[in-house]
């Protein structure tokens, strides 16, 4: 059983958006995963062989427990049935207790999508008589994570002491953090912006740094 999950749509978005908490929860000895959706095919920069190399070596820094990639296609992510059944069936087997997606509110239609397929497959993997294989499986939270749009966060996760590694994890990857700026997020720049931001979440809870979540959903104070 994986105590927390981490769905992104393309290698990088995960660590972009929960690296610090994902570090946290590996510091309190919880294990941790991060299901990829695409091999990032469709970027600017870089190839699918170099982003599946740049994740592995991100993982290693966070110490993920399991990393999967579905290899959906990049940018053409559609919402359908085949799709929601895939990852329901990788729920059922991994069993997060705790499952984090994209927020909706993103310029980049993957992760719109994304945060429409994550909560419909957990239904599908949360319904006895759905036709999946196994037992049924519900997670105990969902939620949703900052990715290229702000939201007011229901939650923020200290990520004081895991800053670094948070930068170790994204600085994995290379190809889209070194060289010329493709986009707003695809530039080298994304370490000065993205640290601003969780220091801004931060100050919400007297911490120097924060990751915000949304959950539509009262939750206790420990999510675990």
């Amino acid at each position: 059983m994986i105590d927390f999950l981490v769905v992104g749509p393309h290698p990088d978005d995960a660590e972009l958006g929960l690296g610090g908490s994902l570090a946290r929860a590996k510091r309190e000895g919880r294990t941790t995963a991060i299901v990829d959706l695409t091999r990032g095919e469709a970027a600017t920069k870089g190839t699918p062989e170099q982003r599946t190399l740049e994740a592995e070596a991100a993982s290693r820094v966070l110490e993920l427990d399991v990393r999967r990639n579905l290899g959906w296609p990049d940018s053409r992510i559609t919402d359908s049935e085949d799709r929601r059944l895939q990852l329901a069936r990788v729920f059922r087997e991994l069993k997060p207790a705790v499952v984090a997606a994209p927020h909706p509110n993103d310029r980049h239609p993957d992760h719109v999508t994304a945060a429409n397929i994550v909560p419909a497959s957990l239904h599908l993997a949360g319904l006895k008589n759905s036709p999946l294989s196994g037992e049924p499986f519900k997670p105990r939270h969902l939620f949703f994570y900052m990715g290229n749009g702000p939201f007011e966060a229901k939650l923020v996760v200290d990520t004081s002491d895991f800053i670094e590694i948070w930068e170790a994890a994204v600085r994995c990857y290379r190809s889209q953090f070194t060289g010329e700026v493709a986009s707003e997020t695809v530039t080298p720049d994304i370490f000065r912006r993205r640290r601003g931001r969780a220091a801004y979440w931060g100050t919400f809870i007297d911490a120097r740094y924060g990751e915000p979540l949304w959950t539509p959903r009262p939750v206790a104070y420990a999510p675990f």
